[in-house]
């Protein structure tokens, strides 16, 4: 998303009161962590206020505009600090571009690695395991024992918000015979299909 007002840059002037580059660092970090988000943490918002001596209202502000800005470097395809300066507007701070330029196009190849990773996507197979068992059936005519497969499923999860692991699940699921031959036979034609797609390339 671009910044597409100016007046948006002006809470980047917030950074001008920090003690030292690392606080600037901090928070361009905490704006691309929390990317995903509909809203920052309280307790980061209270870190980057308290930091730079500013309420947390003006820092909540700030943390918007810096995610802005970082993801509209991002989606026009900045490689470095020098392409990074034409994000932001002609009259903008001088110092504090040049800094900006500098933390977020040191960080770009990283960054948007981890967004390439992050995106939305389906949970994940990761392992499987299966076993045979004998099930029994009875009635009042007859007693059988009828095989069927117990197939795990190892799932990875998608991950509920950007800046953490997914979670791992375990399905179980049992099949007759029936069922196995018509899974098998569905799992061919997928494989087939994989092939002959691959075979155009």
């Amino acid at each position: 998303m671009a910044v597409h007002q100016d007046t948006e840059f002006q809470h980047l002037n917030f950074l001008l009161k920090a003690s030292g580059k690392d606080v600037v660092q901090h928070a361009c970090e905490h704006a691309f962590l929390y990317h995903n988000v509909l809203s920052f943490p309280i307790e980061v918002i209270g870190k980057t206020a308290d930091g730079l001596g500013i309420n947390v209202r003006d820092a909540e502000k700030l943390l918007e505009t810096l995610r802005k800005v970082i993801k509209h470097a991002l989606y026009i395809g900045c490689t470095d600090a020098t392409s990074v300066h034409a994000v932001f507007p002609a009259g903008f701070h001088k110092n504090l571009k040049e800094l900006l330029s500098r933390i977020i196009g040191d960080k770009l190849d990283k960054w948007r690695q981890v967004a390439i990773e992050n995106k939305v996507s389906q949970p994940k197979l990761v392992d499987f395991d299966w076993r045979v068992d004998i099930k029994t059936s009875s009635d009042t005519l007859a007693r059988m024992s009828v095989p069927t497969c117990i197939l795990q499923l190892q799932i990875e999860e998608t991950a509920s918000r950007s800046h953490l692991m997914p979670g791992m699940s375990t399905l179980n699921v049992e099949l007759s015979k029936e069922k196995l031959d018509t899974m098998l036979d569905g799992l061919g034609k997928i494989r087939d299909q994989l092939n002959s797609v691959a075979a155009r390339k």
